[in-house]
């Protein structure tokens, strides 16, 4: 395995831990934390430090080393936890997921708000009392360059409770794969007495010497009060290799050599730096433990190894790491098969087979088997919001520190499961609608006082599943949209005409301009001219839906509707200018064959549909996309209504509607470049390739009717001009 993909590995871990961190901070937020949950967050900040530190990652290294001094003080009761030292602790979680990401962009900035959060950090560790704070982690350890020779590692002066001895066998690939047994001992330094023995024997001649391979081995004795736990957090990384074995008798046990492995010379002592504070295992563990150390002297079965696995209640719930390109060739080769199920249909069908009952069963159940593996397949890709939901925590934090508000974030439906790249492409956007909701939603603490609210303002990030999509909203209890500024701001910039007439849905939907902006100065969060307009466009490329409501001084909601997959789509498969195409089932709200009267003319060459008491803009789809025709929208057309959150319904007109099916999408991007109005293509089970139309960009490219048809004077116009 190369570097690279041990870095690969790494930051994959990182994210599994960053989790874990996440999840433990939030119950400690919330007040639901146990006496595991602090164990379980030092563990997931020891972990990434310790791996961060093979890879040179010396800023995340040094940062993630002070919150886990912290996070030792808290775990052992001598640090109480108040509210100023629970938003560091947050903070710091958040900042130690910032630096993950910088390391993974390999980026050497540093955040700005890292010098003071490393400031109360220390503070916290206890170092502002007048002792010294724990050493860096490149302090805590000094080998002197004695080759192969047993060392002892002072503690201090404490009456040993536990001895255990540590087996770390000769690993050839040990340093390829980025460990440093030396970095690894000074994590057990930090827990007590330790003495290390090095066999050097199978070391080859200088001839066949490989500096890359590892031909050591070490055996090492523990003395301390610390747990066989804790000493499998330092060993993280190579528990399933290592040996360790708990040995009963005190400090008594440490006058036995190890057989055949003492040198001669006797061992060479490495003091640590005195009074560490590194994170040393509550005393409490200990003695919660069962009292058998006594009997365990005249019991020689209770000093059993411990290999492999960590003792656990139950068994542990295992997970496979799969490679996603992997996963993405057999979504494909999945879409293939759903491809020539439909080729064998529209062949059977052809050749008038279709009425053998035996062959249609049989190609029933292989529809059927299909669907199955295409779901089955679909699943692996799944994942749950709830790291995406977490994240966000942590943007609320960030955004509500610097702007001075107290904002708090409730999530909801964090097990929704969506598709991976999903989650991953929501980010963006999700990060940018949830900073807006803190910059212009929530009004400050003073604000919401005179107006009767609670001085905590309260963001809702909610998902469920509904009616195929997933529907994720983001609602604010602030003051609501103010609809005057944002209409005046629009026409001052040029984007609407000052005497426009427009309803609220309509200004509400000014904020997907592009360029649009109501911040009156550039700050960190707002003010730059790119705004929700990105947003939408992000949205609507994954195949989605966004909308806005809003009452005045109750606050906000958006809705965001998306596709549960953007592997497969509901389609509906339609003609125009003898061109075939797929509409997304999911913006389809009907489809109707006018009768005559139903169409009105309106302005030069548009036409209006008249239904239900309301009229909805006709685009002619054929024209708009640049096909060859002559064609006019007359009742012989079929119209398609689809619904759009800026323009509302708009109907297209086609010439034939052919069928409803599953498609499987392909990608367009990697041969050809951007085409307005299209966002993808399919192959049909006759082998025709169609073109998979992009309902919003249509309805952009149609000049937004639904807007230009507002008033209500050349609505009458329009049916006057028909009746007459």
């Amino acid at each position: 395995m190369s570097r690279d993909d041990l870095k690969a590995t790494f930051f994959a871990e990182c994210e599994d831990l960053l989790d874990q961190l996440s999840e433990g901070t939030g119950e400690l937020e919330d007040g639901t934390a146990t006496e595991e949950t602090v164990h379980a967050i030092f563990r997931a900040v020891h972990s990434i430090k310790g791996a961060a530190g093979a890879f040179a990652l010396d800023t995340l290294v040094k940062f993630a080393h002070r919150l886990e001094t912290v996070l030792d003080r808290l775990r052992s009761g001598s640090l109480v936890l108040d509210p100023d030292s629970l938003q560091v602790i947050l903070r710091s979680g958040d900042m130690l997921a910032e630096l993950v990401e910088l390391a993974q962009a390999e980026s050497d900035e540093e955040p700005p708000q890292m010098a003071e959060l490393i400031e109360s950090l220390v503070a916290l560790s206890g170092a502002e009392e007048g002792g010294p704070s724990a050493p860096e982690p490149d302090e805590a350890f000094e080998f002197a360059p004695v080759a192969f020779m047993p060392m002892s590692f002072d503690a201090p002066d404490e009456e040993p409770e536990d001895v255990y001895k540590i087996r770390v066998p000769a690993i050839a690939d040990l340093f390829r794969n980025g460990h440093d047994p030396f970095l690894l001992f000074s994590e057990l330094v930090a827990l007590g007495q330790l003495e290390v023995s090095c066999d050097a024997s199978a070391l080859p001649v200088s001839e066949a010497f490989d500096p890359d391979h590892c031909y050591l081995c070490w055996e090492l004795t523990l003395t301390g009060t610390m747990t066989e736990a804790s000493i499998r957090d330092a060993f993280v990384f190579l528990d399933d290799i290592c040996e360790i074995e708990q040995v009963s008798g005190g400090s008594a046990a440490l006058g036995g050599d190890l057989p055949g492995l003492q040198s001669e010379e006797g061992p060479m002592s490495v003091s640590k730096p005195e009074n560490p504070s590194l994170p040393q295992v509550a005393a409490e563990e200990a003695a919660a433990e069962p009292a058998t150390a006594a009997s365990a002297t005249s019991e020689p079965a209770a000093a059993e190894k411990s290999k492999a696995a960590k003792p656990a209640a139950s068994m542990p719930q295992t997970t496979l790491r799969v490679d996603p390109e992997r996963v993405d060739r057999l979504i494909n080769t999945v879409g293939e098969l759903i491809i020539n199920q439909a080729v064998i249909t529209q062949k059977l069908l052809a050749s008038g087979m279709a009425s053998n009952s035996d062959i249609m069963s049989d190609l029933d159940d292989y529809q059927y088997l299909a669907r199955e593996l295409q779901e089955g397949v679909m699943a692996i890709r799944a994942q749950p919001v709830k790291p995406l939901f977490q994240r966000m925590q942590r943007i609320v934090r960030e955004a509500a520190y610097g702007l001075g508000k107290d904002v708090a974030l409730i999530s909801e439906g964090e097990s929704t499961e969506v598709d991976k790249t999903l989650v991953e492409r929501l980010a963006e956007p999700l990060t940018h609608m949830i900073r807006n909701a803190v910059d212009h939603g929530i009004e400050s603490s003073e604000k919401r006082t005179a107006a009767g609210k609670p001085a905590q303002g309260t963001i809702k990030l909610s998902a469920a599943h509904c009616s195929g999509d997933v529907l994720i909203e983001i609602s604010d209890d602030g003051a609501g949209l103010n609809r005057k500024r944002i209409f005046e701001k629009a026409a001052s910039q040029g984007l609407i005409a000052a005497d426009a007439k427009m309803t609220d849905a309509e200004i509400d939907n000014l904020l997907f301009m592009a360029g649009f902006s109501t911040a009156e100065k550039v700050t960190n969060l707002s003010g730059r001219g790119v705004g929700m307009d990105v947003v939408k466009t992000a949205i609507t490329s994954l195949g989605g839906r966004i909308s806005i409501s809003s009452r005045p001084g109750l606050g906000t909601k958006f809705s965001i509707a998306l596709p549960l997959t953007l592997a497969v789509m509901d389609g509906m498969v339609i003609h125009a200018a003898g061109e075939t195409l797929v509409a997304p089932l999911s913006s389809v709200v009907e489809t109707i064959r006018p009768k005559p009267k139903d169409i009105l003319p309106f302005g030069r060459e548009g036409r209006l549909l008249s239904i239900r008491g309301t009229y909805v803009p006709i685009v002619n789809l054929a024209k708009l996309l640049g096909f060859p025709t002559d064609a006019e929208i007359t009742s012989d057309n079929i119209l398609i209504l689809i619904r759009s959150e800026q323009s509302g319904l708009v109907a297209l007109a086609v010439d034939d509607i052919s069928d409803q099916r599953q498609v499987v999408i392909k990608s367009l991007e990697g041969n050809y470049g951007a085409i307005e109005g299209i966002s993808a293509a399919t192959i049909l089970g006759d082998g025709r390739i169609a073109l998979i139309i992009d309902t919003d960009a249509i309805l952009s490219l149609a000049g937004h009717f639904g807007r230009d048809m507002a008033s209500r004077e050349e609505m009458d116009y329009a049916q006057t001009a028909t009746m007459g």
